[in-house]
C-alpha cells in the first residue's frame, strides 16, 4: 500500500510541476501592452480625427515604426469610393499614401493642424493602399473606406 501511495504522490508533484511551468510559459507568452504612451495618444487622436460613421465600408488604425512601408489590401466591390485618411505622430512626422501602381502618392502630416485628406477612388475587386513612413517615426495611420455618392 506505501508503494501505491508513493507513486500517488509522484503523480501529483509531477502534475503540480507540469502546471507551474505551464502557467509561467503561458505568462511568459502574453503580448505585452505598448509601453508607449504617445501611441496610445495618438491613436485616440486620429480616432478622433476621422471618427466611426454608420455609412463606412471599413476602417482600420494602424501603429507604423518609421522609415517603413505598410501594404494595405482589403477586398471591396466594384464602385466609386471615398478614401479618409489621418495621421498622428510627432511634430514634422509624416506619411505618403499610394493607391497602385503608377501612384506617387499624396503625403499626409502627422502632427500640427490637419483634417482628414480625402481621396476619390474607382475599385474593381480590391483596395490596395501603400502607407509609407518618410519620418523617424512611430506614427498612427488611421483610414475609413465608404461609398460615393455622386
Amino acid at each position: 500500500m506505501s508503494g501505491e501511495r508513493g507513486r500517488g504522490a509522484v503523480l501529483y508533484t509531477l502534475a503540480a510541476l507540469i502546471l507551474m511551468v505551464g502557467v509561467g510559459w503561458w505568462w511568459r507568452a502574453a503580448p505585452r501592452q505598448s509601453g508607449d504612451e504617445r501611441l496610445i495618444s495618438w491613436r485616440y487622436k486620429a480616432e478622433q480625427l476621422l471618427p466611426d460613421v454608420g455609412d463606412q465600408e471599413l476602417a482600420n488604425t494602424l501603429a507604423l515604426e518609421g522609415g517603413v512601408g505598410h501594404d494595405e489590401v482589403v477586398e471591396v466591390e466594384q464602385g466609386d469610393f471615398l478614401i479618409s485618411v489621418v495621421c498622428a505622430g510627432e511634430d514634422g512626422s509624416r506619411v505618403r499614401v499610394s493607391l497602385g501602381i503608377g501612384d506617387s502618392g499624396r503625403g499626409v502630416r502627422c502632427s500640427g493642424s490637419r483634417t482628414p485628406e480625402i481621396i476619390s477612388v474607382g475599385l474593381f475587386d480590391e483596395l490596395h493602399m501603400r502607407v509609407a513612413v518618410e519620418s523617424p517615426g512611430p506614427v498612427v495611420f488611421r483610414y475609413a473606406l465608404q461609398r460615393s455618392n455622386g
